[in-house]
C-alpha cells in the first residue's frame, strides 16, 4: 500500500506542475496578445499619434526588461516559487490600472505593470520547470507552457472578435457619438476580461514546492532530496542528487567556495548560444505581427471583421501546431524542429514581403500639399475620405491618376527640428473616418531624457523652435480582397512554422543550456536580450511601415529567419533525454562533447 502511495504521488504532483506551467504560459500569452485586440478601439478613441501608439503596444515589452534583468538575482535570493507568485500578483495588480486609466501616462504605467509581471513570469516558470521536472518530462513540461502561452493568444482574439461584433451592430445602428463611447468601452473591458487567468495563477504558485535545485545550492540536501521525490520515484532521486553533488563539488574547492572563471568554455559557449537564439526568436518579428496583426490585414485589404477573424485563425493556429510540437519535441528532438520551423518561416516572410512590395511600390508621396495645409499655428487636421483623396491625388499627376478609382490608405511623416513622428494609417473607404491631427507637441520628446532616447544626435531646444515639416504623405493603393486572403495564408503558415519550431525550443534552449552556477542569471540576461530585440521592433514598427512599407519590414525578418536556421544547424546540440548536468557537461570540451553524442 505504502509503495502504491509512493508511485502516486509524483503523478499527481507532475500534473499541479504542468497546471502551473499551463498557467504561467497562459498569462504570458495574454500579456503578449491582449493588446492586439484593443488596439483598433484604442486607436479610434485615445487621441494619441502613432508614436505614441507603438509606446503603448511595446510597454509591456519595455516594462519585462526590467523585471527580465533582475529575475534571475530575485529568484535566486528569495526562491523559485516566491516570484512566480509575485509575478501573478502584478500580473493581477495591472488590469485594472490600464482598464481604468484616463489619459497617455496612466495607459503606459498599467502597461509597464503589466510587462514587469510577464518578465518575471518568462525567466522564472521555464526555470522553475527545468530545475523540477524528470530529463524525459522536461521538454514536455516546457512545450506546455508554449502551449498555453498560445491559448493565451486565441482567448485575446476571441475576446476581440467578440468586441468586433458589438461595435459592427452600434456602427449599424447607432450615431458617430455612440460609436465612439462604445469603443472606449470596447477597449477597457477587453482587458478587464484577462483578469481571471492572474488570479488562478497566483493560486497555482501558492501549490507546489521549492525547486529541488534552488534548495541544493542554498545546501538544503534534506528538502532537495524531499523536493526530487515529489516528481520522480526514490532512486531517480537519489541517482540526480548524486548528479548535483558531483557538479557542485567539481566546481568548489576544499573551503566550499567557487573556483572556477566565468570565462570557461562550459560557460560562455552556452550563454552566448542561447542570446542568439533568443534575439533572433523576436527577430524575425513574431511579437509586432501579433501585436500588429489586426492593422497588417486591414492594411492588405481585409476589411474590419474579416482581420478580426484572420487573427482568430493565426491565433488557433498556433495553438493547434503548438499541440504538435508538445508531442514532437521529445521524439523528434530540439535540433529538428528548430531546423524545420526556421526554413518554412524563411519562404512564409519572402512571400508575404512580395505580396506587400506588389502594391506598396505604386505608392505616391503628396507631401507638398499637405504641408501647404499646415496652418499658422503648426498644427494639422484631416479626414481621409474619397473626396480628398481624390484632391490629394490630383496633386501627384499621373501616378496619382492611376490611383484615383481605387480605395487608398494615406500615413503622414513628419517633424520638428530632429524628432520624427508618423499618424495613424487611414483608409479612404473607412465607414466612420477618425481624423489625422497633426502637431509639433505630438513630435517633440516631453523632455531630454526621452529626447535622448529619441534621437541620441538630437538638439531639443532647437527643435522646440523648428517648424513642423511634412517629409511625407504617403497614398498606397489598397490591395485587393484576393491579395488580403493569400497574405493571410502567408502569416498562418509563418504562424504554423514558428510555433513548431521556434515557439516551443526557445524555452528549451533558455532552460536547458544553461550551466546550473549561471541558470538563473543567464537566462535573465538572455531574455533580456529578447526583450530588447521585441520592445525595439515593436517601437518602431508603425513608423517604419509609414515610410518604407511593410515590404520592408518582413524581409528583415526574413533575414533573421536566414541567420537562425544556420545557428539551429551548425551550432545548436541536441538536448533530448539529457539530464541538466550532461547537458553542462557538453560544453566541457571535444572529449565531453564526443561522449555526449
Amino acid at each position: 500500500m505504502a509503495h502504491s502511495g509512493t508511485a502516486l504521488a509524483p503523478a499527481r504532483y507532475n500534473q499541479i506542475l504542468l497546471l502551473v506551467a499551463g498557467l504561467g504560459g497562459l498569462l504570458y500569452g495574454i500579456d503578449v496578445g491582449i493588446i492586439a485586440s484593443a488596439l483598433p478601439y484604442l486607436e479610434a478613441t485615445s487621441g494619441l499619434n502613432s508614436g505614441q501608439l507603438s509606446v503603448v503596444v511595446a510597454a509591456v515589452l519595455l516594462g519585462s526588461i526590467f523585471s527580465t534583468l533582475c529575475a534571475g538575482m530575485l529568484a535566486d535570493r528569495f526562491g523559485r516559487k516566491p516570484m512566480m507568485v509575485v509575478s501573478g500578483a502584478l500580473f493581477v495588480l495591472s488590469i485594472p490600472s490600464i482598464a481604468l486609466s484616463h489619459g497617455y501616462g496612466a495607459l503606459v504605467a498599467g502597461r509597464l505593470l503589466q510587462g514587469i509581471s510577464g518578465g518575471f513570469c518568462g525567466v522564472v516558470v521555464p526555470l522553475y520547470l527545468a530545475e523540477c521536472l524528470t530529463a524525459h518530462a522536461r521538454g514536455k513540461g516546457t512545450a506546455i507552457f508554449q502551449w498555453m502561452l498560445t491559448l493565451g493568444i486565441v482567448a485575446a482574439s476571441l475576446v476581440g472578435i467578440f468586441f468586433s461584433y458589438r461595435v459592427a451592430a452600434v456602427e449599424a445602428a447607432g450615431t458617430a457619438a455612440q460609436v465612439f463611447a462604445f469603443k472606449n468601452l470596447a477597449w477597457r473591458g477587453i482587458f478587464w476580461t484577462s483578469l481571471p487567468p492572474g488570479v488562478l495563477f497566483v493560486m497555482g504558485a501558492l501549490w507546489v514546492s521549492e525547486s529541488p535545485r534552488w534548495l541544493h545550492r542554498r545546501q538544503r540536501t534534506a528538502a532537495a532530496l524531499a523536493a526530487l521525490r515529489r516528481s520522480r520515484g526514490d532512486a531517480a532521486a537519489r541517482h540526480e542528487l548524486q548528479e548535483m553533488d558531483a557538479v557542485t563539488a567539481a566546481q568548489t574547492g576544499t573551503a566550499g567556495k567557487v573556483r572556477e572563471s566565468l570565462l570557461r568554455r562550459k560557460y560562455v559557449l552556452p550563454f552566448v548560444l542561447a542570446c542568439v537564439i533568443l534575439a533572433a526568436t523576436q527577430g524575425v518579428g513574431v511579437n509586432a505581427i501579433i501585436g500588429y496583426m489586426t492593422d497588417i490585414l486591414l492594411s492588405s485589404g481585409l476589411t474590419d471583421l474579416q482581420s478580426h477573424w484572420g487573427y482568430v485563425a493565426f491565433t488557433l493556429v498556433n495553438f493547434l501546431l503548438t499541440i504538435a510540437a508538445v508531442v514532437l519535441v521529445d521524439r523528434k528532438g530540439r535540433k529538428f524542429l528548430l531546423t524545420i520551423g526556421t526554413a518554412g518561416m524563411t519562404v512564409a516572410l519572402v512571400a508575404i514581403a512580395v505580396l506587400f512590395w506588389r502594391n506598396e511600390a505604386r505608392r505616391v508621396d503628396v507631401r507638398a500639399a499637405v504641408q501647404q495645409e499646415v496652418t499658422s499655428d503648426q498644427s494639422l487636421s484631416l479626414t481621409y475620405r474619397p473626396g480628398y483623396a481624390a484632391s490629394l491625388l490630383a496633386t501627384a499627376r499621373a501616378s496619382g491618376a492611376a490611383l484615383a478609382a481605387q480605395p487608398t490608405s494615406l500615413v503622414v511623416i513628419y517633424s520638428c527640428g530632429s524628432y520624427q513622428a508618423a499618424s495613424d494609417v487611414v483608409r479612404s473607404n473607412d465607414p466612420a473616418p477618425h481624423p489625422i491631427t497633426i502637431t509639433r507637441a505630438a513630435c517633440l520628446p516631453a523632455n531630454a531624457v526621452v529626447g535622448f532616447f529619441s534621437n541620441p544626435l538630437g538638439n531639443l531646444a532647437a527643435s522646440r523652435q523648428a517648424p513642423l515639416r511634412i517629409d511625407d504623405a504617403l497614398i498606397t493603393p489598397l490591395p485587393s480582397p484576393t491579395t488580403g486572403w493569400w497574405i493571410e495564408i502567408g502569416l498562418l503558415v509563418y504562424m504554423g512554422f514558428f510555433a513548431v519550431g521556434p515557439g516551443v525550443v526557445v524555452w528549451l534552449a533558455l532552460s536547458e543550456l544553461m550551466p546550473t552556477r549561471i541558470r538563473s542569471n543567464g537566462m535573465s540576461i538572455a531574455l533580456v536580450m529578447n526583450q530588447i530585440t521585441s520592445t525595439t521592433i515593436t517601437a518602431i514598427f508603425l513608423p517604419t511601415v509609414g515610410r518604407y512599407g511593410y515590404h520592408v519590414l518582413f524581409l528583415g525578418f526574413a533575414a533573421v529567419s536566414v541567420v537562425y536556421f544556420f545557428v539551429s544547424v551548425f551550432f545548436l546540440p541536441e538536448t533530448k533525454n539529457k539530464t541538466l548536468e550532461e547537458i553542462e557537461a557538453y560544453f566541457e570540451g571535444p572529449a565531453a562533447a564526443a561522449a555526449f553524442r
